[in-house]
């Protein structure tokens, strides 16, 4: 095996993108950085000790390229080709709301909601 792989095929081998065309195109869109350097050509290449940071959905992701593989293989043989650094999200943000009293029935519902319409 090669010391260094392109790095659309890299992503999508890794399952971070559903096809690699599309890893391709976030790519060239300029979106990716290999070791803080932006990258705007699918076929730059990466090699293991690499870092990368990229979007994913509303999601940054940032990782380092452990290996390199032949194929796309599972889930659990692409975890193993990278270590994800991503920061975990704020623990107030994520956890959830606390209820205040009980919740209303569907008969108090909808006389709050014929309050708020005379008051509107």
């Amino acid at each position: 095996m090669s010391e260094s792989q392109r790095i659309d095929k890299w992503l999508w081998q890794a399952r971070f993108f559903k096809t690699r065309t599309l890893a391709a195109k976030v790519v060239a869109a300029g979106k990716v950085r290999v070791n803080t350097e932006r990258v705007k050509k699918p076929a730059s290449t990466v090699k293991p000790g690499d870092g990368l940071s990229f979007m994913q959905g509303d999601r940054l992701r940032i990782i380092r390229i452990e290996a390199l593989s032949t194929r796309r293989g599972p889930a659990s043989e692409a975890q193993g080709l990278y270590e994800d650094l991503t920061p975990e999200p704020e623990a107030e943000l994520s956890a959830p709301i606390e209820r205040v009293g009980i919740r209303p029935t569907k008969k108090q519902r909808r006389a709050i909601d014929a309050i708020r319409r005379t008051i509107s």
